[in-house]
């Protein structure tokens, strides 16, 4: 009795035709999928982000970008992953530049003017990280990670691909 490999090979070359093409947007979905996380959270590094703890969220705005925000103050590093459209709620120095890349945040200089606090956890003149930067991406989904290893997962989905084909 011989079994048939025709349908598992048409399965496979299915998956593998249309993997790459799940990530990129097609115009059908109604928004960006955006990773959403802070840099407290276990696996949110800047580098070292991990997929397997956070699932993207729909941007509410159809027109929203995914932001990562990169907050540097000597060695600490506080990441911040999220839609535009829910960063602009509560920050101000959000760059006017909005396109495709990273940018130093903008300085606000009447932040704080009439204000006369000496307590300094409240960082009400937002002086307290020396370097801010905002990454911006809208062409795909997930597009605020960290870099990935593209090469290992395609090296990882031929071979299942090729052990499904001569099983």
């Amino acid at each position: 009795m011989q079994i048939s490999t025709t349908p598992l090979l048409v399965t496979a070359t299915v998956l593998f035709l249309t993997s790459p093409a799940l990530c990129f947007k097609t115009g059908l979905e109604d928004g960006l999928i955006c990773n959403v996380c802070v840099g407290t959270h276990p696996g949110c590094g800047e580098t070292g982000f991990d997929y397997r703890w956070y699932w993207g969220k729909m941007c509410p705005r159809y027109n929203d970008k995914c932001v990562k925000l990169i907050e540097r103050k000597g060695a600490e590093v506080m990441v911040t992953r999220d839609c535009l459209s829910n960063l602009e709620a509560f920050r101000i120095d959000i760059p006017a530049d909005k396109y495709e890349g990273c940018r130093p945040a903008s300085k606000d200089v009447k932040l704080g003017q009439y204000v006369f606090n000496k307590v300094e956890e409240l960082d009400v003149y937002r002086n307290h990280y020396e370097n801010t930067t905002y990454c911006f991406c809208d062409f795909d989904h997930w597009c605020n990670s960290a870099p990935s290893n593209v090469g290992a997962v395609w090296s990882l989905l031929g071979v299942s691909i090729f052990l499904a084909m001569f099983w």
